[in-house]
């Protein structure tokens, strides 16, 4: 019974290897239409991409529920023009001068409302009489501000005539000028940066390399994934500008694993099993569970993403998501089809390797991995509370994405230093109740925070009967079923003091209508990204990290195995983030959650790559010798893909003037950097030294037995091995002789 359990246990396996090999052999063997097939649908991808739109708005993303959404949409509901979302100063002007500016602006296709000290004040009276704070929000020295709104739709078009008019001289800023910004800068930039990405991958992989040609298939394998990703991106309609910026970068950084994984054992099996389709068939084999492994961990963590309520997460996580399982699909049929089809172009570009061996820096790593091991150890506690720590300062809005040596950080500065900090917010409440309404108003304009107010009370007077107000101060005032308070505040798009100040004015509005009164702005909108994000991280942390240990638990059948790869990457993950404590860098709450992410995901390629070679060689390797032998084996890989992504992560940084993306990039670099210390030193510490425990916590593990000096338990399973190798032996000889036998005869 015993001995067909085991006989059943090997059947399985062998069935499984089997199912393996006739699925690659038929790729192998369907080469051509599948090369055909991929060229084809690479090629529609690609001319569906130019459908797909782009959101540059980061606020978009709140939840359909949140307070600032829900008070936007009523306002667009009720209102003709939106919310204000750009300011205009023009210095050294008059009040004539100001006003045929105003009208000059006011006609610019894309402008729907722009308002000016004319519609706060009566301009044909002394300003000397008017009041002062009213007056200086809109005209102070000599300089006119203009609260401009502008359709979503056409801040590109809208800004630059704006900038016509006003010239050099003039200051435009808000979130419609940012977001025009964005929307023409980044996607120059990201050009530049594709094209240099695109370069490097193809310089490190000629190093890591034997052949001219196998980067060139490399690159066509990831260049086809990315343009069908691309095209099927059509399925949600519109992505954020992140997953378009930076999405196609991290695709082909992190996808490169799976190639460079199955490239490196395609070229350690070259040879060995008859013809060269049978050498990528077993390569596919050998290397499925560590580049599968890889690619669902991956994909998990920016699956978690989705989990998000900011609606940027679910656009990042799955679009990438599905990225990363096009490039697993493709990495398994597309690039093995294409080097078996290629392989005599690439015999006859062979060239010598230009990396020596790396048997001194094996031996190296296994001095040091132990001490390293224990300052990993050491840092888990104090890297995960500077990471976390309240100290940190964060930005959530896009108040800051362009900084000061900038033309928008530097208009940003002129405005400020003349008008101070200004952002426009609108109270929403029932139409109808003017004396709650004015009541609210007097109460608002006790706040120091609070310059003007423009309302039907205070702009038609609550004493003038609705019926004969001016139509235009009622439209702008008045809805069908709303009557909006139009509030100047001196308060900075983010920050704790409009944190702390939008808390306030919702608290009175809620007074004098309870659960009715609404709040919209732009540093609204940032609180409400705050509290939203804020609320996701835990959450995303949470499920990324429990979804990962359970495919890690899947894969490599070890309990012992995950908790290791968990704990060496997410305290590489909090050294990362626990930088900026340090260092007093504003982090932008975007660029951590996305990181982390990338991180938490590639950092695990290197680990199962590592842990998976490292069970393999210790079933005919003692520790030593398996722990030298996976560190010369899985080291190249591991640094040609970890040198792409921290090398386009700081391009990233060094290129692109959008702060968000602008500081993906470096925590990017920075975050591979460590992770790829940690995994090529600290990991094969952790693995040397719990050897014993990984043996025994791992199903079917198999390690090769320790020699005479072994327990009693080992010699045991040492001399049944022995025993069961002579009994085979004993069988084979006996065969041979009755063959031997009966040919006799």
């Amino acid at each position: 019974m015993e001995y067909n359990a085991a006989e059943n246990k090997s059947h399985r396996r062998y069935g499984v290897m089997q199912l393996k090999e006739r699925l690659f052999r038929w790729v192998v063997k369907h080469r051509r239409p599948i090369i055909a097939f991929y060229a084809v649908v690479a090629l529609a991808c690609l001319f569906m991409r130019q459908f797909v739109g782009v959101n540059y708005d980061i606020t978009s993303y709140l939840p359909d529920e949140a307070a600032s959404t829900v008070a936007l949409n009523t306002m667009g509901d009720e209102f003709k023009g939106d919310i204000p979302n750009c300011r205009v100063m023009v210095p050294d002007v008059s009040i004539a001068q100001a006003l045929k500016y105003k009208h000059k602006i006011a006609k610019v296709n894309g402008v729907e409302d722009i308002l000016w000290l004319d519609d706060a004040a009566d301009i044909d009276q002394p300003l000397d009489t008017q009041d002062k704070d009213t007056v200086e929000t809109y005209y102070k020295k000599g300089n006119a501000l203009f609260t401009v709104t502008i359709d979503s739709k056409k801040q590109i078009e809208a800004t630059d005539a704006i900038r016509d008019i006003v010239g050099d001289k003039g200051a435009i800023t808000g979130a419609a000028m940012s977001n025009a910004l964005a929307t023409t800068s980044t996607e120059n930039q990201i050009s530049i940066i594709t094209v240099a990405v695109i370069a490097i991958i193809w310089l490190i992989l000629v190093i890591t390399t034997t052949s001219w040609a196998e980067p060139i298939l490399v690159l066509l394998g990831l260049g086809v994934s990315v343009f069908i990703n691309w095209g099927t991106n059509l399925i949600f309609g519109e992505i954020s500008f992140v997953t378009n910026s930076a999405g196609s970068i991290l695709q082909v950084a992190i996808a490169l694993d799976f190639s460079v994984f199955l490239l490196h054992r395609f070229n350690e099996e070259r040879g060995n099993h008859g013809s060269t389709a049978e050498d990528m068939v077993q390569s596919c084999c050998k290397a499925s569970v560590a580049v599968f492994s890889s690619g669902c961990t991956v994909c998990i963590g920016f699956i978690a993403l989705a989990a998000m309520q900011f609606k940027i997460g679910p656009d990042l996580g799955l679009a990438l998501a599905k990225g990363i399982a096009i490039s697993l699909i493709s990495v398994f049929t597309f690039v093995p089809s294409m080097f078996v089809q290629f392989d005599n172009f690439v015999r006859k570009t062979q060239h010598k390797p230009f990396i020596p061996s790396l048997g001194k820096f094996a031996r190296f790593v296994l001095k040091i991995c132990i001490p390293a091991t224990i300052v990993i150890l050491a840092l888990v506690y104090p890297a995960r509370v500077a990471s976390t720590s309240q100290d940190i300062t964060y930005y959530y809005g896009t108040s800051h994405i362009f900084g000061a040596d900038t033309k928008l950080g530097q208009d940003m500065d002129k405005v400020k230093a003349v008008f101070g900090n200004s952002d426009t917010y609108v109270v929403l409440v029932p139409r109808g109740e003017v004396s709650q309404e004015q009541a609210l108003s007097n109460e608002l304009k006790a706040l120091p925070q609070v310059k003007s107010i423009q309302s039907y009370v205070d702009v038609a007077s609550p004493y003038i009967p609705q019926g004969m107000a001016e139509k235009s101060t009622l439209d702008l005032v008045e809805g069908k079923h709303y009557s909006r308070l139009v509030l100047t505040v001196t308060a900075p798009y983010e920050g704790p003091s409009t944190f702390k100040l939008v808390k306030k004015i919702r608290s009175i509005a809620n007074k004098y209508y309870p659960g009715k009164a609404m709040l919209a702005g732009e540093g609204v909108s940032t609180t409400d990204l705050k509290d939203t994000i804020t609320v996701d991280k835990g959450k995303v942390d949470l499920i990324a990290v429990v979804a990962v240990f359970v495919v890690l638990l899947l894969a490599t059948k070890s309990i012992s195995l995950p908790v290791i790869l968990v704990l060496v990457i997410e305290t590489s993950i909090w050294i990362n983030f626990a930088a900026p404590l340090y260092t007093g860098m504003h982090e932008f709450f975007l660029a951590y959650l996305i990181v982390s992410s990338i991180q938490l995901g590639v950092a695990v390629d290197y680990g199962i790559l590592i842990a998976d070679r490292y069970r393999e060689d210790r079933v005919t390797m003692h520790k030593r010798e398996a722990m030298l032998e996976t560190i010369q084996a899985c080291t190249v890989p591991v640094l040609t893909s970890g040198s792409v992504l921290l090398i386009s992560g700081f391009l990233i940084h060094a290129i692109s003037s959008h702060g968000v993306l602008k500081q993906i990039g470096w925590f990017l670099g920075v975050g591979v950097s460590i992770s790829l210390v940690a995994v090529l030193f600290a990991l094969p510490g952790f693995l040397y030294i719990l050897d014993g425990v990984i043996g025994t916590t791992t199903l079917k593990s198999h390690f090769l037995p320790k020699d005479a000096n072994a327990p009693a338990a080992t010699a045991t399973v040492t001399a049944a091995s022995a025993a069961a190798s002579a009994t085979g032996v004993a069988t084979e000889t006996a065969t041979d002789t009755a063959v031997t036998g009966t040919s006799a005869q």
